[in-house]
């Protein structure tokens, strides 16, 4: 079966046609240049690297894996065959600094063509790609938190990816609950820190890709509170100045149900040098900017794995014969592909709606991040936060369950097939199953959406959000309608919840994943009804794919709403 190779034109039309994305960034001063020729420059040529390079290491990265050997007791990580020189590639070609400021070595390019890069990075090699997946959190992080003397050695370095980062907060007693931490950090009289203490899930914690790894860690000083307040965060090198090696050992990776490219390493720091990044007792405010900004990237890989998987599925569907489809008439001299068959074809249609939906909410993510960073206007940036507080988490949970459940279904367009290694879609079925669980689980995305940001304040900011969306309504399109009763529907229905939460505490909670949902699908119904208005009337490739999103999709809506409604009773 062929590789994963990007669709630069589909990623286009949504930016350009549907977002209208290069009139809105030219309209920030950063990027008064960025037309949609730039753009479309870019994503051909990230394209054209992603599919080269990067996609034909896919499988035999999850044959091979990463290997580890003690090494002296240190522990060293070798990569599969192929997947240092592509790194290297890789960052000596730049991408890795697309968008960080040019002053920090990077090319000062929208968040958004950064989103794009790892959409299609994660659908070519999610195990790869776990490697600078982080690279952009990393960057912010040590550079609005770290000193003077951090960032003269490490911000470049990170920036331009010559060097990888690793975001080590997860202990074996403490996942989720980061409070629970207990890896210690103790001052040295030269003013660096000891760091001690063992961290489990580290993704690249330990790999031959680069020449040092950057070590993010969060830690507690002795005279710490406890809980999360009492959290610091600091740099451990792999490698210091003078060459020599940190103590940070690889004990041992885990043995995963899928991204076996990709290092998860036990790390234990043995009085580990280091320094703290920004003011002690705030690690955690230092570390959100990594998780905030990989929440968005993990949405992406949603997308991107369901991408690759309904690729594999379309391509297999028109090039297998089968019976006779339905409605084609009683001979069976002849058998049909079975992309002509109406089971088939609902679920490749879902799948792509699913992807072409989930590109217009993610893309205006990335692009809202811009507007943040760099408009003039606070009414305009206090806008952009809204999305993102409240948009982030609906995507992160979403498209992530969608890459693992849709990529089911496509399986299933292979049938027994596909069960079998030789045609690779069951490795993006295994592989895509850890995006709903990291960087905070789904289920810590819809208590977030609903108890931290819409009971917090009522409701106000939802509301807000869908004055918002429904402005940019197209007119006159049968859809809007729709999408504006769902709205109303939604606006009532949070307003109940916000009243009965106040007298049942535990409600919220219980209701929480449902209503993320409910949320989802009134975005996803937003966004149908945005590329609907932009496409020909006559392109299939936009219409059925939106035929089956109102069949299909977004009648989840209701159910969910009826979910809601009686745990209200």
């Amino acid at each position: 079966m062929s590789d994963y190779q990007p669709r630069p034109a589909d990623i286009q039309f949504i930016l350009s046609s549907v977002l209208g994305a290069p009139a809105t960034l030219q309209g920030l001063p950063a990027y008064t240049e960025v037309d949609a020729e730039l753009m479309q420059q870019v994503l051909e040529e990230s394209a054209k690297f992603v599919g080269e390079v990067v996609a034909p290491l896919h499988r035999i990265g999850d044959e091979v894996g990463a290997q580890h050997t003690l090494d002296n007791g240190m522990g060293k990580v070798t990569m599969p065959p192929g997947f240092r020189d592509a790194y290297q590639s890789f960052w000596q070609s730049g991408w890795p600094a697309l968008a960080c400021a040019t002053e920090d070595g990077g090319q000062g390019l929208p968040a958004v063509l950064e989103a794009t890069l790892y959409e299609m990075l994660s659908a070519a090699n999610h195990g790869w790609t776990m490697a600078p997946g982080l690279l952009h959190g990393a960057y912010e992080c040590i550079k609005h938190h770290a000193s003077d003397a951090l960032k003269s050695q490490y911000l470049e370095k990170v920036a331009t990816g010559e060097w990888l980062a690793t975001m080590c907060l997860t202990e074996a007693h403490a996942g989720s609950d980061l409070g629970l931490v207990r890896t210690r950090a103790s001052v040295q009289a030269d003013g660096s820190y000891d760091i001690s203490g063992t961290k489990i899930f580290i993704s690249g914690g330990e790999h031959d890709l680069c020449d040092n790894i950057v070590h993010l860690v969060l830690a507690r000083l002795p005279d710490a509170p406890p809980g999360p307040k009492g959290l610091s965060l600091f740099l451990v090198p792999k490698f210091y100045a003078d060459g020599t090696r940190s103590a940070a050992h690889c004990d041992r990776l885990e043995e995963k149900m899928g991204l076996h490219g990709s290092p998860t390493c036990v790390m234990r720091f043995e009085a580990a040098r280091g320094w703290i990044v920004g003011e002690a007792g705030r690690g955690l405010n230092a570390m959100f900017v990594m998780m905030n900004a990989a929440r968005l990237h993990v949405a992406l890989q949603g997308i991107g794995l369901l991408d690759a998987a309904w690729q594999k599925a379309d391509a297999y569907s028109r090039e297998r014969r089968q019976m006779r489809a339905p409605g084609r008439g009683k001979s069976a001299a002849e058998a049909d592909f079975i992309a002509e068959h109406p089971a088939m074809r609902r679920i490749l249609d879902t799948q792509r709606a699913w992807v072409d939906c989930g590109r217009v909410l993610a893309y205006t993510t990335a692009v809202e991040l811009d507007v943040i960073k760099h408009h003039a206007d606070a009414d305009r940036r206090a806008q952009g936060q809204r999305w993102c507080a409240l948009v982030t988490p609906v995507i992160k949970a979403a498209f992530t369950q969608q890459a693992f459940y849709g990529g089911s279904e496509c399986l299933q367009v292979f049938g027994g097939h596909g069960y079998v290694r030789e045609w690779g879609i069951e490795q993006i079925v295994r592989d895509s199953r850890v995006t709903m669980i990291y960087e905070g689980t789904n289920e810590i995305q819809a208590i977030d959406l609903l108890v931290r940001k819409v009971l917090a304040d009522g409701g106000a900011s939802l509301s807000a959000l869908l004055d918002e969306l429904t402005a940019q309504l197209p007119a006159g399109l049968e859809a809007s309608t729709t999408v504006q009763q769902r709205f109303t529907q939604l606006r009532g229905l949070t307003e109940a919840l916000v009243l009965a939460a106040k007298d049942h505490a535990t409600l919220a909670y219980w209701v929480a994943d449902d209503y993320l949902r409910l949320v989802a699908m009134a975005l996803l119904g937003w966004a149908g009804a945005r590329i609907e208005a932009s496409a020909p009337a006559d392109a299939q490739r936009w219409t059925q794919p939106q035929s089956a999103l109102k069949r299909w999709v977004l009648p989840e809506f209701a159910m969910r709403l009826a979910i809601i409604e009686a745990a209200l009773v």
